[in-house]
């Protein structure tokens, strides 16, 4: 990989990091599910007039919209709202590797190797760590919602999997017509008239919060991951997302100034060092076994 496209790689993975800053911004002053109808709006609008509809039928569509925006981030947004540190929810959402796994092992029918059901039972036990820290507190219940989150997410990828091979760019841009209008009713039902008034008087930050998680976010991001897919095997492309949490948790630490307690520490080394050997071992393995 020439050193434009690592850039370009690295550059997704700084967005992406940062983009849970601008997820608990946006939240602090904007209903969670208000936030995810005008994150999808702007995503869809207009590029929806300029990007043609990829070849996959609305069922295929609508799943992926309903999946990936009406309940990943419904629930995200919801768990920072609630009080889910964006450190750890830049973590904990990559659990949504081991849910895939589990998914695909269930509905697809792959078989995972004993390096990668290792780092998932490694993860695991990071998970329960973090967990057994808030048993009891405050931030147990937006941590269960991360993981549903998660979770939603593994099951946008195993619709997108069905997909097959597509322009994900327009995938994404087509599929975020779907969330508006459900996140729009959900506000209307638990939130009332009173969350659009606020609208009018949120701050440049929530202002910013909207256009960096719509535009730069999702497409922006997802249009450069896609170029890169496209350019590379997802091997070689897959690894550079194990930078998030890192950019999260920096981020984090120097725009919201939060700290990490012994325990969460220990939990996300866990769960980081599962993540590592899913993505490596089977290739570690296989170069073991060559040689």
């Amino acid at each position: 990989m020439p050193p434009r496209d690592i850039a370009l790689a690295l550059g997704v993975v700084l967005i992406w990091g940062l983009n849970f800053v601008a997820i608990k911004w946006g939240v602090d002053e904007i209903s969670p599910f208000l936030l995810t109808a005008l994150r999808y709006l702007g995503c869809a609008l207009p590029a929806v007039f300029f990007v043609r509809r990829p070849q996959v039928g609305w069922p295929i569509l609508l799943a992926y919209g309903m999946t990936v925006g009406v309940l990943q981030f419904s629930f995200l947004f919801t768990a920072i709202r609630l009080g889910m540190p964006a450190g750890l929810a830049s973590l904990v959402m990559q659990m949504q590797v081991f849910f895939t796994m589990a998914l695909a092992i269930l509905l697809l029918g792959d078989r995972p190797t004993p390096l990668q059901l290792g780092g998932a039972a490694i993860a695991l036990l990071g998970l329960g760590t973090i967990g057994a820290e808030h048993l009891g507190g405050a931030v147990l219940v937006p941590l269960l919602l991360t993981l549903v989150a998660a979770f939603s997410w593994a099951s946008s990828n195993i619709v997108n999997k069905r997909a097959g091979k597509i322009d994900m760019l327009a995938f994404v841009v087509w599929a975020s017509l779907v969330p508006p209008l459900p996140m729009i009713g959900l506000t209307l039902l638990f939130e009332g008239p009173q969350a659009f008034a606020d609208l009018l008087t949120i701050s440049p930050q929530a202002v910013f919060s909207v256009l960096f998680i719509a535009y730069g976010s999702t497409l922006m991001g997802y249009g450069a991951w896609a170029v890169l897919l496209g350019r590379y095997p997802a091997s070689t492309v897959a690894p550079f997302s194990l930078l998030v949490p890192v950019v999260g948790f920096a981020a984090a630490f120097v725009f919201l100034g939060e700290a990490m307690t012994a325990l969460e520490v220990v939990g996300s080394l866990l769960i980081f060092a599962g993540l590592l050997l899913n993505v490596f071992g089977p290739r570690l393995l296989g170069r073991m076994r060559v040689a």
